[in-house]
């Protein structure tokens, strides 16, 4: 790992405190035992890297649903979106985004749209890789709707070492596709519930970037795209 990349990429403020706290104690417990320092060293430039915010190259296309977060595809299946998220009970494809520990946490819009509805749950901290994570854990939902009415969600689902939601933005804001819209600490996944009747051009075991992997395209775009693929 070229340790040159990772403090050369900024840092988000959410993290500050954290990294701050990991100097602090790396210096106290150098001052009694050496070694510790370059210990403590190491897991503060840790720190730091878990909530690096690199600059995205977000795509322009109309009409698509990108990641909202780094990591891997781990769940490609159709059910209904949450039920507090009104977005009623036909079913749509998730697509479910499992992010480890040394994945950035920033997350960003899969749409550019309204964010109608934001509903906290509380829950469980089980495996987040697990397909009844999206029921049990504890998640923090969005719904969000374009101008013509299409609705998509997506939710914040906390894992086994993940102990903390966060969420920037609120209800009856707009956002554009790509924007920072919250995070999750230390580990943790997002599901993607998309339209009623879209496609995923996504795969499992994919490896994703937050902002710019193209998870599904609407309308003419889903056409044209579906049809280069066949």
């Amino acid at each position: 790992m070229n340790m040159l990349k990772i403090v050369a990429v900024p840092m988000h403020p959410e993290g500050r405190k954290f990294v701050a706290t990991f100097a602090a104690i790396s210096v106290a417990a150098g001052f009694l035992f050496g070694p510790l320092f370059w210990i403590g060293l190491g897991l503060t430039v840790w720190c730091y890297y878990f909530f690096r915010d690199p600059v995205r190259s977000v795509p322009t296309d109309e009409g698509l649903i990108v990641s909202p977060a780094d990591g891997v595809v781990s769940l490609i299946t159709e059910t209904v979106a949450p039920p507090e998220l009104g977005l009623g009970d036909a079913p749509r494809i998730r697509v479910s985004v499992f992010m480890s520990v040394f994945n950035c946490h920033v997350n960003r819009m899969p749409m550019t749209g309204e964010v109608t509805k934001i509903v906290y749950h509380k829950g469980k901290f089980v495996n987040a890789s697990l397909d009844k994570a999206s029921e049990h854990n504890e998640r923090n939902g969005l719904a969000i709707r374009r101008n013509d009415g299409t609705d998509i969600a997506v939710v914040q689902i906390a894992g086994l070492v993940a102990r903390r939601i966060v969420c920037f933005t609120k209800e009856t804001e707009t956002l554009s596709v790509g924007e920072r819209f919250g995070l999750i600490r230390f580990g943790s996944r997002l599901d993607v519930y998309l339209p009623v009747g879209v496609q995923p051009l996504a795969t499992l075991g994919q490896t994703t970037t937050a902002g710019e992997t193209v998870l599904a395209t609407l309308g003419e775009e889903q056409s044209k795209r579906l049809g280069t693929m066949i």
